[in-house]
């Protein structure tokens, strides 16, 4: 697999230093260009066509959710990633409705970034693990309409550890089950459902007053 080409965006050279460090002592990605400034990010989406963007809410010029907005908007299928300061569930749910497709704390640690950006990669999207398994009970306490009371017992763990932040490895390792019948309870829970990512059952539990912006 070609490495995942990422650019970083972030108003503190000190911070894009560290995580260029980070990534660049991995196999799987390289860092194709620093930004400091949303127009910046702008530009360089336009210019260099990441597959990764990892980038900040606090910057000057143009926010990170504007600037992510408008990087939506051009379709050029770049993935975008919040690392950010902000851990309350205001900021992370107008990242999602802007179209997030990661949203990791900063005081997480490295490991999240590496994990965000694979989970991403691999699974289309990745919260950081505490957020995602507080969000996921929330939606599992309600269970009212007919399509939640339709998933298994199993379904329900596996959408447990999906909030949890596991990928489908891992959620095989726990289980004990194979990786291909960890996909198969994913996508089964989805099309039950009516879903396709974590994100879009974010977004379904925020319009169903399951979670409250």
């Amino acid at each position: 697999m070609p490495k995942a080409k990422v650019l970083l965006v972030d108003d503190h050279a000190v911070v894009r230093m560290g995580v260029r460090a980070l990534l660049e002592a991995e196999e799987d990605f390289e860092v194709v260009g620093e930004a400091g400034s949303g127009l910046e990010a702008l530009e360089g989406v336009r210019r260099l066509s990441p597959d990764f963007v990892l980038m900040d809410i606090t910057l000057p010029d143009m926010n990170g959710l504007e600037a992510m907005a408008k990087i939506k908007e051009a379709a050029l299928g770049t993935r975008v990633v919040i690392l950010t300061m902000h851990e309350d569930q205001d900021y992370f749910f107008r990242a999602i409705q802007a179209g997030a497709d990661g949203y990791v704390a900063k005081g997480g640690g490295s490991e999240n970034i590496l994990a965000a950006l694979r989970a991403v990669r691999e699974n289309g999207v990745f919260l950081y693990p505490s957020l995602a398994k507080s969000l996921v009970a929330e939606y599992m306490q309600k269970g009212e309409t007919s399509q939640e009371k339709s998933l298994s017992d199993r379904e329900l763990e596996v959408l447990r550890l999906i909030g949890e932040g596991l990928g489908n490895k891992e959620i095989a390792s726990r289980l004990g089950i194979s990786v291909a019948t960890a996909q198969t309870y994913r996508t089964r829970i989805m099309e039950k459902l009516g879903l396709h990512t974590v994100a879009e059952l974010i977004r379904y539990a925020i319009r169903k007053g399951i979670i409250r912006p």
